[in-house]
């Protein structure tokens, strides 16, 4: 029997969905797409979701300020080298480990000695568990702790996934805002309740002027917003508030999912946002249901530019509608 995920999103797809993108460096294995796939199925469904990952083609960008980043497993990681051992930022799928031990020799021959997560979803946090064996002290916002030490369901998406390992949660946590040194940089964690979840930290290395900005930004698409986890269209927006005032014009940012971009990508993101929301509100209040709003098109002015990755307009137009 064929499984459907809510709006209309068959197991099958979804799985082909994420190794559809396994070779772009924009839209890295789907991300949460592939995430669902492997919790929620059965065992030859997680097979083959960690089988497409294991395949998956790591890229390496670096940066400025010594800070790279490498894209193809799960979210985007972030990595600054040093004397005092390699910083991360997420630690993508766990199946990747060969691809990523190779992109990380490459940059340097440096221990991995801290990794900051972003947020608890299962396509950042996958590798936490080797990461921690190969030295990496794990730090996170108290909340990305509290999701990864318990059970939890995405409802979008009818999953259900079990605590974590123990070498995978995060050893150290903060509540609002964390400065950490290392490798001659000051990293500045800053934890945005609600956004894309209730777990969601930036990671800003300032003197590189570079910000990691984690599921906050899905940088050329509709994002995925979990309500299960405590996120709302509210939260992105004012997530994308918070990143624009950290950000200057020539920072670097990193999204969680897709390309590296820079300030002015990020408005354009945060103006889609209001944009939308703004319609999907208008429909709401004039008494439309779901599907009437979808109908109506609130998107329309944004689908060349957003329309094209794991989330359909319609899709995204539900979510925005749950929280307005």
């Amino acid at each position: 029997m064929k499984t459907t995920l809510t709006h209309g999103l068959s197991r099958r797809g979804f799985l082909l969905s994420s190794a559809g993108l396994a070779a772009s460096a924009a839209f890295p294995l789907r991300g949460l797409f592939a995430q669902a796939a492997q919790a929620a199925a059965p065992p030859s469904f997680v097979d083959q979701a960690r089988a497409t990952a294991a395949k998956a083609k790591i890229t390496s960008q670096s940066l400025r300020g010594g800070v790279s980043v490498l894209m193809g497993s799960g979210g985007n990681i972030g990595v600054l080298p040093g004397k005092d051992g390699k910083v991360l930022v997420d630690s993508g799928y766990s199946t990747s480990k060969p691809q990523l031990l190779q992109a990380l020799a490459a940059i340097s021959s440096d221990p991995m000695t801290m990794l900051i997560n972003t947020h608890w979803h299962f396509d950042h946090t996958d590798g936490n568990e080797w990461m921690h064996a190969a030295g990496a002290t794990i730090i996170a916002q108290e909340k990305t702790k509290e999701r990864l030490s318990t059970p939890q369901d995405i409802a979008a998406f009818h999953v259900h996934l079990d605590p974590a390992p123990a070498g995978a949660i995060p050893a150290r946590t903060f509540a609002s805002t964390q400065t950490l040194k290392a490798n001659g940089e000051t990293i500045v964690l800053t934890h945005y309740d609600p956004a894309h979840t209730d777990t969601d930290a930036s990671v800003l290395f300032t003197n590189a002027n570079v910000l990691h900005a984690g599921d906050t930004w899905f940088n050329g698409f509709y994002p995925f917003i979990d309500y299960s986890s405590g996120g709302n269209i509210d939260g992105m927006i004012h997530a994308s508030e918070k990143n624009l005032a950290t950000a200057s014009a020539d920072t670097i940012i990193i999204p969680g999912h897709g390309p590296v971009g820079n300030k002015a990508q990020l408005s354009e993101f945060h103006d889609m946002l209001v944009g939308v929301r703004a319609k999907v509100a208008a429909a709401k209040q004039q008494g439309k249901d779901v599907d009437a709003t979808i109908a109506a098109q609130p998107t329309a002015a944004y689908d060349a530019k957003f329309g094209k990755g794991f989330l359909t307009p319609d899709v995204f137009v539900r979510l925005v509608y749950q929280g307005v």
